[in-house]
Formats: C-alpha cells, sequence, structure tokens
C-alpha cells in the first residue's frame, strides 16, 4: 500500500449544473464498477454464510458451534477497527481494497479446501477469523472511497444504490446459496463461488482510475487512533445520528428470534421462516428504489427520527402479531425505516468528515453499528430465555415481551435524540 504524500486535501468531485436525474450516478463508470463489484462480493458472502451454519451444524450437530461464527466474525472488529481506521486515512484506499478483497478470496478458498478435505472444524473459524480481518479493513477504507467516485450532489443517490443492492443481494444470496448447497451437496463448491465473487470484484475495482489522495501519513500512535472518536463526539449531529441508530439495532431488531415466532407463535414452519427472513431486505429494497427515484431528503434529520420511530412502532406490532401476513408485512416496514436511517447516517457520516477523518470516522460507525448488531441479537435472546420462565410463562411469551420491549425502547430512543440532539432534527437536505 502506498502512502500519501502530500497535505492537500481531496474534496468531493465538483458539483455538475442542473438537476440530477435518478440513474445520473450509474453512468458513472467508476462509480458503476464499484457498486457492480461491490453487489458480486456481498452476494457471494450471503451464499457462504448459509454453507457455513449448515457445515458446521452437520458435523457437529451443536448449537453453540453456530454461536461461535457470530464471536469469531466479530472479535476482529473489535480488535482491529481503530487501526484499519488509521489505514484507510494514511493509505491508498482503491489499494486497500484491492488487498482486502484478495484476503477474503484467500479465506473462501481455505473454506473449501477445510470442507473438501474435511478437516477440523477449527480451521472454519481460523478462516472466518481471516474473512473477518479483511472485512474490518475494508470497511472503512471502501466507505471513505466512495466520496472520491461521485459528485456531491449525487452522493445520498449513491449511498441509496449501495443500501439497495447490499439488500437485494441478502434477499438473493441466502437462497442462491442454499439451492447451490442442495444441488451439489458440498459446502466446497458453495465456498469456492465465494472466492470466485470476490476475485471478480478484485478484477472490477482494479479498473477504477486511481485516486491519489494527496496527504502526509500520520504517526501511528494513540491519538491518531482515537481521533475518529474524538470528532465523532465534538459533531452533535453526527453523534446524535449514530446513537439513534445504534439503539435502533441494539433495541428493535426482531430477527434474532424469528424461529420462535415462526414456529411456536405464528406457526408457519421452516418455509414460513424464509419468508420472514426475507421481509425486512425486501422492505430495504423496494424503499432504496423509491428514495433513487426522489430528490435527496429535504429534511434528513426528521426524516431519520421519523423512520426509527415507524422502526420501533412497526416492531411493537410485530411483537402482538398472530397473524403471518400481517407479521410480514410490518418486518417489510422494518426494512423499509431501517433504509432511510441507513442512507441518512452514511450520507451524513462522509459529508460532514473532512477526507483525512473519513477512515477513522467510518471505522467508528461501522464499529457501532457491527456490534449492536451481535449485542442486540444477543439482548433480544437473553430476554426471552430469562423474561418468560421468570415471569411463569413459556419461552415463545418471553420473545413477545422481548419484541414488545424492544420497541418501545427503540421509540424513547427517538425521543432522547430529538431533545438531546435538536440539532439532528434540524439538518436539512442531504445534499446541501
Amino acid at each position: 500500500m502506498a502512502p500519501l504524500t502530500t497535505a492537500e486535501e481531496v474534496p468531493l468531485p465538483p458539483r455538475r449544473p442542473g438537476p440530477a436525474h435518478p440513474y445520473d450516478v450509474l453512468r458513472n463508470r467508476d462509480y458503476l464498477l464499484y457498486l457492480v463489484g461491490r453487489l458480486i462480493a456481498v452476494l457471494g458472502q450471503q451464499m457462504a454464510v448459509v454453507a457455513v451454519g449448515w457445515e458446521l451444524y452437520d458435523r457437529t450437530g451443536s448449537a453453540l458451534s453456530l454461536g461461535l461464527v457470530g464471536l469469531t466474525q466479530m472479535l476482529p472488529m473489535l480488535l482491529f477497527t481503530l487501526p484499519a481506521g488509521h489505514v484507510a486515512d494514511n493509505y491508498d484506499r482503491r489499494q486497500i481494497i484491492l488487498g482486502t478483497t484478495a484476503v477474503m478470496a484467500l479465506a473462501g478458498l481455505g473454506l473449501a479446501l477445510v470442507s473438501a478435505m474435511h478437516a477440523p472444524v477449527t480451521w472454519i473459524y481460523v478462516c472466518l477469523f481471516l474473512a473477518g480481518v479483511g472485512r474490518t479493513f475494508h470497511w472503512p477504507a471502501s466507505a471513505s472511497f466512495l466520496p472520491h467516485l461521485v459528485p456531491r450532489e449525487l452522493f445520498s443517490r449513491a449511498v441509496t444504490w449501495n443500501s439497495s443492492t447490499f439488500h437485494l443481494a441478502c434477499v438473493v444470496g441466502p437462497a442462491a446459496g442454499g439451492a447451490l448447497l442442495a444441488w451439489a451437496n458440498q459446502p466446497a463448491v458453495v465456498y469456492a463461488v465465494y472466492a470466485a465473487a470476490h476475485l471478480l470484484c478484485f478484477a472490477l475495482v482494479a479498473t477504477i482510475a486511481p485516486r491519489p489522495s494527496g496527504r502526509r501519513p500520520e504517526p501511528f500512535t494513540l491519538r491518531s487512533l482515537v481521533a475518529g472518536f474524538q470528532f465523532v463526539f465534538h459533531q452533535r449531529v453526527l453523534l446524535g445520528v449514530i446513537t439513534l441508530d445504534l439503539f435502533a439495532v441494539l433495541l428493535g431488531g426482531a430477527t434474532a428470534l424469528l424461529p420462535i415466532f415462526a414456529r411456536d407463535i405464528l406457526r408457519v414452519g421452516p418455509s414460513g421462516l424464509g419468508l420472514l427472513q426475507t421481509a425486512m431486505p425486501l422492505g430495504a429494497v423496494a424503499c432504496a428504489l423509491v428514495l433513487a427515484h426522489r430528490p435527496p431528503l429535504q429534511r434528513a434529520g426528521r426524516a431519520m427520527l421519523t423512520a426509527v420511530a415507524v422502526f420501533g412502532l412497526a416492531t411493537l406490532m410485530f411483537g402482538f402479531s398472530s397473524w403471518f401476513w400481517l407479521s410480514f408485512l410490518l418486518l417489510v416496514t422494518c426494512g423499509a425505516a431501517d433504509n432511510i436511517s441507513v442512507v441518512v447516517r452514511h450520507t451524513l457520516v462522509q459529508l460532514l468528515t473532512p477526507d483525512e477523518k473519513r477512515g477513522r470516522v467510518s471505522a467508528v460507525n461501522s464499529l457501532f453499528i457491527g456490534t449492536s448488531n451481535e449485542l442486540g441479537g444477543f439482548r433480544a435472546g437473553t430476554v426471552a430465555h430469562w423474561l418468560g420462565p421468570a415471569l411463569g410463562n413459556s419461552i415463545p411469551t418471553g420473545a413477545i415481551l422481548s419484541v414488545v420491549t424492544g420497541g418501545l425502547g427503540t421509540l424513547l430512543a427517538v425521543l432522547v435524540v430529538a431533545c438531546v440532539w435538536p440539532e439532528v432534527r434540524r439538518y436539512g437536505r442531504l445534499d446541501a
């Protein structure tokens, strides 16, 4: 990775005259290469998730082996997020993306070999840890590279298209992975596709024109590592939106408990569970397509607060619902509302952060949101496990109480953020 060489800050590309068309950003060659490469890589990753879960449970018969997958993937984030942000701000981000994509391809090849040779499952966790390290360094570099590809007035649309392709991959990837696994009956084949997807992503990103950024690298010091945290805590708008999203994910997520709802509450079995798991990504894709065809949000702060409130309310109603299709529609609503929050948060993180700190601030953002996803599932499961029996009821009752209290907690978080950070509700246009 080549260090950056001058002290000049590289801004977003200049504005273009005239109103922006919804598809203008897709006419940008470099952005389109970035978007397609990202879509292919996420598809491969989602396919591999199915194969990993299937193989571990098939070989061990242990639920703990599945729980260790989340822990293995969270550890690199806890260990390396701050160094990853420092690296993204001090070295060529395009080269970092290429290097980390190659690391994830190598991890996929490792998984394929371990599976084909029926090696000890410990090696599966080693490969997952390696892939987690690659993703941890990839995320801040990729997020902070995006503002160099598109002009400022198109940036929120670029984020919207990123979100829609990500959620589309979350819908298609698991289904494709399951179908391929059923056809080949060999997880190694799915892992090979995962590796090939990242190699194809590597090839596409490699054709993007280099963006020399021109800053002298900072020394690797504690002060440099925590610069992202310091910037977020001094930028009240950023701190408010990150806090809001963090607590929405931590408190409001019902996805970890969907197997309980599908089997014991809605009584729809595995096929119904599959539909419930696709509901939120479908809502997110639909919302992203709507946002892509509308002008950038005029009152972004209010839109985010409203979206998170809708997310909390829909979660609350999902907890009480005993009709499958109502529950499905409520999860679709959660996905749509969450997508608005994601677009606003990610756009503000990039536009309000100077280029020399974008990597570290993006790393802080990914650390907060990534760990809250894992902790949110843990919170939901723990509350369901203890609350139902503690009140003399069953685990399904505990699951309902867990989701309902999470929805109420999300609504409370919206009120707290709106009062403590009034700058959030007053924030205006995303393209301003």
